[in-house]
């Protein structure tokens, strides 16, 4: 109520001084007819001002402020990537049975156009991962995310990420597996109706992270060339990925 207060106040103490210097001007060049015919001209273009403030203006503003959000958000989904997500992407490509079918269109370099970027988005909608359970180490794979859940929560609570739909669930997903086998005590001799629930989870997460990361290596690509060089040189679908510049 003291903010609605002071503004009130405000806007009445600023009626009060433009009547104080009309009725000044009439007072001083006694010519009252002007003095309303320039009042009224002035009433005229309110609305005017009001399109170019509100929006005009007010809009290209608002533009500017969310692609300052969006870009720092793209800074907490680079922080995702190098601690927890292309360690992981690299961990379930090799559990994928089904990635033969895609993983040469996945190696992104510095020749991938634009073009090309999109249509690998485009077959990845229609893109169904097939994880053999059996080959993953669940016991690895509890300990990796357990010493990152903390690190995952404080992305979570970030609220930049009301802006990235996507990359919330990925979080989400990636957060629930970690979730399901901190609540198993004994991840070996499972049953295999709970395998495949835990394989399912698997899927959702690597599903999510996939095209998240491919969406992230078009925004380095178009943004940052060095760190997309990096991010390419340690691609997880590429084998022989490796950081080291041989020529």
């Amino acid at each position: 109520m003291d903010r609605v207060h002071r503004s009130f106040l405000l806007g009445a103490s600023l009626i009060v001084l433009s009547a104080f210097f009309y009725f000044a001007e009439i007072k001083i060049f006694h010519n009252p007819r002007d003095t309303f015919f320039y009042l009224v001209q002035d009433l005229a273009f309110v609305p005017v001002q009001v399109l170019l403030v509100t929006l005009i203006i007010n809009r290209l503003l608002g533009i500017r402020e969310k692609r300052s959000r969006l870009e720092k958000l793209n800074m907490v989904i680079g922080a995702f990537f190098s601690e927890v997500g292309t360690e992981l992407l690299t961990y379930f490509s090799d559990v994928d049975s089904n990635l033969v079918s895609i993983r040469e269109a996945l190696i992104v370099t510095n020749n991938s156009s634009e073009n090309q970027l999109i249509t690998i988005g485009k077959r990845l909608k229609h893109y169904s991962c097939e994880i053999d359970i059996r080959k993953v180490d669940l016991q690895y794979l509890r300990s990796f995310l357990l010493e990152r859940r903390a690190f995952l929560l404080r992305l979570i609570e970030n609220p930049n990420l009301l802006e990235h739909e996507s990359f919330t669930e990925l979080l989400l997903a990636v957060f629930h597996l970690t979730e399901e086998l901190a609540r198993r005590d004994d991840l070996r001799g499972l049953p295999e109706p709970d395998l495949k629930h835990l394989a399912g989870d698997i899927g959702r997460a690597y599903t999510f992270l996939v095209n998240e990361w491919l969406a992230y290596m078009r925004h380095l690509k178009d943004n940052y060339p060095y760190l997309f060089s990096l991010a390419a040189r340690t691609n997880p679908f590429d084998r022989s990925a490796s950081p080291i510049i041989q020529k």
